[in-house]
């Protein structure tokens, strides 16, 4: 997790629990944030950590100024615009992010003991012109499949059906057939499932991209 995270994690959770105090506003904020219920559920409790990019997206979906959530509130110092955004579940902007922490990578330092160093070894071997030529042929066939990528991340992105209205659209069918139990679970089981692994996708494919963009650089 990054540092800052770690360090204004506990503020974060207390500020979200102030937020979604009220019967029912976890389960608004979650429909708000396009996470399910369950999800934001485990948040709550402390079983599941979250980003900055998270408390940012909490901050623009229920109005509150930017940096809001980075420190200690109380209860009566939640603004009326955000509580009314949550009662009302009427979002300020959309969120499309993702509430999972970004883990530092290792640092790693190589230094030669005696000799010439690997790198500049390497850099004797990369040199003339056959090896630019080189060089440019791969970054050009790098950059338009990062074009693709980029293409289907948007897509995943911007989906062409709306997940809030595709959940309302669910729970409509939901209360108009009132279907047993173990149906109505499967229903909400499976829509949690489909929003799940289209978050999946895009962290795959914005891994993707970001490995391309680094190919035959060295």
């Amino acid at each position: 997790m990054e540092d800052t995270g770690a360090t204004l994690m506990p503020v974060w959770r207390a500020n979200l629990a102030l937020l979604t105090r009220r019967v029912g506003a976890a389960t608004r904020l979650a429909r708000m944030m396009t996470f399910s219920a369950s999800y934001m559920s485990l948040i709550l409790s402390g079983r599941r950590d979250f980003s900055a990019e998270f408390a940012r997206g909490i901050e623009a979906v229920t109005g509150l100024p930017e940096g809001w959530m980075d420190e200690p509130h109380q209860e009566d110092e939640v603004p009326a615009t955000a509580r009314e955004a949550i009662d009302s579940e009427q979002p300020h902007a959309r969120f499309r992010g993702t509430a999972h922490p970004v883990r530092k990578p290792p640092v790693l330092r190589v230094e030669p003991i005696f000799g010439q160093s690997a790198s500049a070894r390497r850099d004797e071997r990369v040199t003339g012109p056959e090896s630019q030529g080189r060089m440019a042929r791969v970054r050009k066939i790098r950059e338009l499949a990062v074009q693709d990528v980029r293409r289907l991340e948007r897509q995943f992105s911007v989906p062409s059906v709306d997940a809030q209205a595709l959940r309302a659209r669910v729970a409509d069918a939901i209360a108009a057939a009132e279907p047993e139990e173990p149906v109505r679970a499967d229903l909400e089981g499976r829509l949690e499932q489909i929003e799940k692994h289209r978050e999946m996708l895009l962290r795959h494919v914005s891994k993707l991209r970001e490995l391309l963009g680094r190919l035959g650089d060295g």
